[in-house]
């Protein structure tokens, strides 16, 4: 079973920054792509940033393509998530995601965490 736990949310101003980071256990982990999603209210939930298990290769969904950044410690099974620059429309649940290498699908999520940015 994989366990994936978020922490870091919070409310920021407009152009602040915030760090997520997600903590995972379970089996083979470090051999998982690791991921952020995020769902803002009224809306499906999208991918934003993965990376896979060298930490070498990302993803970056283009709306936060130059502000995001994400990380690996493998060592830690931990993943993070830098946020800067932040804007309004970032505001949304944040969840930690986990897949095998190869897969198609997402198979893990956790339970999320709130980031809300407003003034």
């Amino acid at each position: 079973q994989v366990q994936l736990v978020e922490s870091g949310g919070g409310l920021v101003q407009p152009g602040g920054s915030l760090r997520l980071s997600c903590a995972a256990s379970g089996r083979i982990i470090s051999s998982f792509v690791l991921g952020w999603a995020r769902q803002a209210a009224g809306k499906e939930r999208e991918l934003i940033a993965a990376v896979d298990r060298s930490a070498h290769n990302k993803y970056y969904a283009d709306s936060v393509k130059g502000r995001f950044t994400i990380s690996r410690d493998s060592a830690r099974n931990t993943v993070y998530l830098q946020m800067n620059s932040l804007e309004p429309g970032d505001t949304a649940v944040y969840y930690c995601a986990a897949k095998p290498n190869g897969a198609n699908t997402w198979n893990y999520y956790g339970q999320g965490t709130q980031v809300t940015v407003s003034s």
